[in-house]
């Protein structure tokens, strides 16, 4: 399936993007505690920790949802015979699906607000909307990512993978 392969591609390459995110956090943590040391902080640290974080976060879910390392409650849905414990599953996806594909749209429109007001951070003055835009794509991407495993619950999966 083409949106698999697509979805598979976007998320590799913000996994990729958050992991080099998170090496400059780290450096960016441990430069400031030994400017710290003399007296001298790096300036806006906590904004960029912000922004950082973030992003981070955003470009990790659609990875996460891949792995299956999000928490999941499912004491009650074990319970239920294997059918119905599909079913569940394939509304959650569809749901969460929903949900996120709201969440980014709603995301790009508090983006586009931003950049018209031109909303700059108060040390640095960093413009907000290329962050925000960043966000809406991670929540979109995790969207992508549970509509492929929603499509692969109610396609037989001849029909998916080719």
């Amino acid at each position: 399936m083409i949106l698999s392969k697509i979805t598979e591609l976007l998320n590799k390459t913000l996994t990729f993007l958050a992991g080099l995110i998170l090496i400059v956090m780290v450096l960016l943590t441990c430069a400031n505690i030994v400017f710290r040391m003399f007296w001298v902080p790096i300036s806006g640290t906590y904004e960029l920790m912000g922004f950082a974080g973030a992003l981070l976060t955003a470009f990790a879910l659609a990875y996460t949802q891949v792995k299956k390392g999000h928490i999941s409650v499912d004491v009650l849905v074990n319970v239920f015979p294997q059918k119905v414990q599909w079913v569940l599953s394939a509304i959650n996806n569809g749901m969460c699906f929903i949900f996120f594909m709201l969440a980014g749209w709603q995301l790009a429109i508090k983006a586009n607000t931003l950049r018209t007001t031109g909303e700059v951070t108060e040390t640095l003055r960093i413009i907000y909307y290329p962050f925000t835009y960043a966000v809406a794509l991670g929540c979109v991407v995790l969207a992508l990512i549970l509509l492929t495993e929603f499509l692969r619950q109610i396609i037989p999966s001849e029909e998916v993978e080719s």
